[in-house]
């Protein structure tokens, strides 16, 4: 397989008007729901294409209430290196877990407060 480091490259750019930033978060969600069947099999996850899709979609409604538009562009712009260095098997599968660590692993919360951690032997 050649690698290629221009593959799904863009130009960064900025939204014109909110119209053109909903635009472009529309076509990234559907870039990233399109490529879930490829992200479970490049990476080998013992989970569902439907679990992918599901961990997609709250990734985006995390930010979902955004309300400026250089924060939308920011967003976008990381969403979609991250959807580059994904596609591009540029991750390993560690960085891919570390999305899905929450629903495997019922201790993966972060402590109350810093002492408590400490003690857990949590950084």
């Amino acid at each position: 397989m050649v690698i290629n480091a221009t593959y799904l490259a863009q130009r960064t750019r900025s939204s014109a008007n909110w119209k053109d930033a909903q635009r472009r978060v529309i076509k990234s969600y559907r870039d990233w729901l399109r490529s879930a069947p490829e992200i479970q099999q490049m990476y080998s996850l013992n989970m569902p294409v439907s679990a992918v899709r599901t961990k997609i979609r709250q990734e985006f409604e995390r930010h979902r209430y955004v309300s400026q538009l250089p924060t939308v562009d920011m967003l976008l712009f990381r969403s979609h290196s991250e959807f580059q260095e994904t596609l591009n098997y540029w991750k390993q599968l560690s960085h891919v877990l570390k999305y899905f660590r929450a629903e495997e692993d019922p201790r993966a919360r972060l402590p109350k407060n810093f002492i408590g951690g400490f003690l857990e032997g949590r950084n």
